[in-house]
Formats: C-alpha cells, sequence, structure tokens
C-alpha cells in the first residue's frame, strides 16, 4: 500500500483535479483506491457527492490529527491519495508525516513556482529523519501546449532539487467539464487527457515502488 499525497500551499495548482482524475486511473488498472479528502473546504467530497455511481471511495480527513487513522487502512486499499489542503500548514505537515509519496502539482506560472519553496524544505526535512520518506516529484499542470513559459518551467524547478515527472497535464476543457458532473477524463471521449493521467499514473507507480528517489 502506498499513501499519495497531492500538496501544494497554493490554491489554484490543480490538486483536485490531478488527485480525483490518478485515482480514476489507478483504479481502471485493477489497484484498490481510496481518495482522501484533507481540505475542509471539501472540493473533492462536493466532486464525489456530484456522482452516487462513483466507483472510487471517499472519506473526509479534515483535521491534521485524523489523518494519523491512514495506517489502520494499510490492508484495505493499494493507494490511498490524499486531496491536499491549502495554506494550512498543520495539514501540509500531517500529510507529509502520513505519506510514501508527495506529488506537487505546480502550474507554468512563477508564483506558483515561488510558492513550492516552503513545501520542498519541510519534504527534504522529513526526507532527512525517515530514511528519505516520502518520496517527491513535481507534475507539471494546467500547461499551455506551444507557450515558453510552459518549457521554461522545468528550468525553474530543477534548482528545488526534486525530480519532475516526464508526464505532463495540459489545461484542457475536459478537466473541469467533468469535475463538474463529479466524473474524470476517464467518463469522456478525450483519449489526450486519459493518456496524459495514465502517464502521470504509471511514473507513480514507479515512484511508490522506490525505483525513483
Amino acid at each position: 500500500m502506498a499513501v499519495v499525497a497531492i500538496l501544494n500551499p497554493k490554491g489554484g495548482s490543480g490538486k483536485t483535479t490531478l488527485a480525483t482524475n490518478l485515482a480514476r486511473s489507478l483504479h481502471d488498472c485493477g489497484c484498490r483506491v481510496l481518495i482522501v479528502d484533507s481540505d475542509p473546504q471539501g472540493s473533492a467530497r462536493d466532486w464525489h457527492a456530484a456522482d452516487r455511481e462513483n466507483p472510487v471511495p471517499l472519506v473526509a480527513l479534515d483535521r491534521a490529527g485524523s489523518l494519523k487513522t491512514l495506517a489502520s487502512m494499510a490492508e484495505s486499499y493499494d493507494f490511498i491519495v490524499i486531496d491536499g489542503a491549502a495554506k494550512l500548514e498543520s495539514m501540509l505537515a500531517a500529510a507529509i508525516k502520513a505519506s510514501d509519496v508527495v506529488l506537487i502539482p505546480v502550474q507554468p506560472s512563477p508564483y506558483d513556482i515561488w510558492a513550492t519553496a516552503d513545501l520542498v524544505e519541510a519534504i527534504q526535512a522529513r526526507q532527512e529523519i525517515a530514511d528519505g520518506t516520502p518520496r517527491a516529484a513535481f507534475v507539471i499542470t494546467r500547461k499551455i501546449a506551444g507557450t515558453k513559459l510552459g518549457s521554461d518551467v522545468r528550468s525553474a524547478l530543477g534548482e528545488h532539487g526534486l525530480p519532475i515527472l516526464a508526464a505532463e497535464v495540459v489545461q484542457r476543457q475536459v478537466y473541469p467539464r467533468t469535475a463538474a458532473a463529479g466524473l474524470t477524463v476517464f467518463d469522456a471521449d478525450n483519449a489526450q487527457a486519459r493518456d496524459e493521467i495514465d502517464a502521470v499514473a504509471t511514473e507513480l507507480q514507479t515512484l511508490a515502488a522506490g525505483d525513483r528517489r
């Protein structure tokens, strides 16, 4: 079992979109998956409630101490995906401590890149005392295809000392459109979106297996 936290202290980075779509991708490949909504705003809960037939279960654990209960769920799931809270230091710290892997979604904006600095420091501090856990990587999200800023973001993120997944999530209307109905891109006719989420999921599984640090 791997606990995967999708974290970024800045709002609008695509955390919930990435968490819900990744969870569905992992589910569709045969994994037992649970989504944890750790954000008091409850975006993932709202998404989940919009579709009563959602195949991926979700629980709300939006207090720092409640994330400790994830250990008791270890045998029931292959992946637990935490949709992280923004601007709540106690929740971010608890999610880092509870996770095996942290994915940091970053859209190609200097403000978003700058906002990750404290999070990266917190992750690296935890790694120093926990034998390299959690493993962590950036994921470029909401990328506008063909723009120079989209290509430059890799160079800027490289200064933080964490790996960057090769797979990227492009800004597409299919993401908010499916989210509004409690669905994912796997419920839509958009092969490019499905492929890019599956590519992120594949790299995540490699990272979770400990083959990449």
